[in-house]
């Protein structure tokens, strides 16, 4: 049976020294619809604090409309990166991002907590067609030495989109609410969509493929049998259940005592994430000089160490801790969705769909036991939960270490 990932040989001279132009192009189009998906898929998320005492909810309940749309995502992510191999990358992406923005645009004019987190799960789910799509994109297109460069632009568009609309959405409620929070951000996002549009070129090695349930069936079962996938695959689930615990419950950390900031300056915390714009674009270094499970060691660390260090009563330690914690996270997120793409033999847009699955599943775990953690315990019990899921990841990058050492071994053994 064919594969459902027909994916692309390339042709010959496609991934040519001539083709580096069409590869910038693509790098920065990609960093544009990176962008676009995170500042709206956290919209929400230094709102919180406005939503719970504008609307009069829980702040449990205003963390919804960050779960909602990540659920959105994670349910939808598998079906449309399916679309994708039938109707192609470029398509899927372009459909996605333009119901995404229609909804952004909407948002402003929600009328309660209920609507919101609905049009917020609608968002999510137009916002699915984008990750895995983009990750099979790239790997059609760009030559291997290139991949997991580009791969960590797009991450790095995340990171730049995380923050840019975080701090504008902080600093337009504080003058005028979180209406026109969630409008300032629709207007960017809009202006992203019209850049990645320009910019993205036609694909040069994609083939339509059948999209048949069997066949879809056959090949993410294949991945789920693949023990190196399905590490991948926890790994992103952790670090985005640190990532969105932290990140959903610090703006309610640093409105109350002892720090007292105001709505805008909590927004402006989020300018840390162009710290993971570094670490994120530095991930390729980083495998090339340690390997990637030595990477991936590194970022664990590193999130462990601003985790800790965030514990400190000052702003300053706040401060160092949580670019710590975006350094680690976005550097472990680039190596462990890079090597997705290229583990997977077919099925590549499958292959990425499950391990945006898992990341956004994290995420959608993440921010409401953050929250619950932190409104029983403090900041602390926070900061307990996620070091559990750290923990976890270390154990799984431990264990895929001492099996390829344990396979070493065998493979030497045979030789002599």
């Amino acid at each position: 049976m064919p594969s459902v990932d027909t994916g692309a040989p390339a042709r010959p001279g496609a991934f040519s020294d001539r083709s580096v132009p069409s590869n910038r192009r693509i790098s920065l189009a990609l960093f544009a619809v990176g962008l676009a998906t995170f500042s709206l898929l956290y919209a929400t998320q230094p709102l919180l604090p406005a939503l719970t005492a504008d609307l009069g909810v829980t702040p449990g309940r205003a963390s919804w409309t960050v779960s909602a749309a990540t659920i959105g995502l994670a349910v939808a992510v598998l079906p449309l990166s399916a679309l994708s191999e039938r109707f192609g990358r470029r398509t899927v992406m372009t459909c996605s991002l333009a119901v995404a923005v229609a909804v952004a645009l909407v948002l402003p004019f929600a009328p309660n907590i209920e609507i919101l987190i609905a049009l917020r799960a609608l968002q999510g789910a137009a916002i699915a067609g984008i990750p895995a799509s983009a990750m099979a994109y790239l790997a059609d297109e760009l030559p291997p030495r290139a991949l997991v460069g580009a791969v960590g632009l797009f991450v790095a568009g995340n990171s730049v989109g995380g923050m840019s609309g975080r701090v504008l959405t902080g600093w337009a409620a504080e003058g005028w609410g979180w209406r026109a929070g969630l409008a300032s951000v629709a207007v960017v996002a809009l202006l992203c969509a019209v850049v990645y549009r320009l910019l993205i070129p036609r694909a040069r090695n994609f083939t339509p493929a059948s999209i048949r349930p069997t066949a879809v069936l056959r090949v993410v079962r294949g991945h789920l049998s693949d023990g190196l996938l399905v590490r991948l695959y926890s790994l992103g689930l952790l670090f985005m259940v640190v990532f969105g615990a932290v990140y959903t419950v610090i703006g309610y950390r640093l409105v109350e005592e002892p720090f007292g900031l105001s709505q805008g300056l909590v927004g402006s915390i989020f300018v840390i994430y162009l710290v993971g714009t570094v670490s994120s674009a530095a991930a390729g270094r980083l495998v090339e000089r340690m390997g990637r499970r030595g990477a991936l060691y590194l970022a664990i660390g590193t999130t462990s160490t601003g985790l800790l260090v965030s514990l400190g009563e000052t702003l300053t330690a706040v401060l160092i801790g949580l670019v710590l914690i975006t350094a680690g996270f976005f550097a472990g997120h680039a190596v462990a969705s890079s090597s997705v793409s290229r583990t997977a033999k077919e099925g590549k847009a499958q292959a990425s769909a499950l391990y945006q699955m898992a990341y956004y599943l994290g995420s959608s775990l993440g921010a409401p036991l953050g929250a619950i953690a932190y409104h029983a315990a403090g900041w602390s019990a926070t900061v307990a939960f996620t070091l559990g899921a750290l923990v976890l990841a270390a154990g799984v990058t431990l264990y895929a270490t001492r099996r390829a050492l344990t396979q070493r071994r065998l493979e030497a053994a045979r030789s002599c």
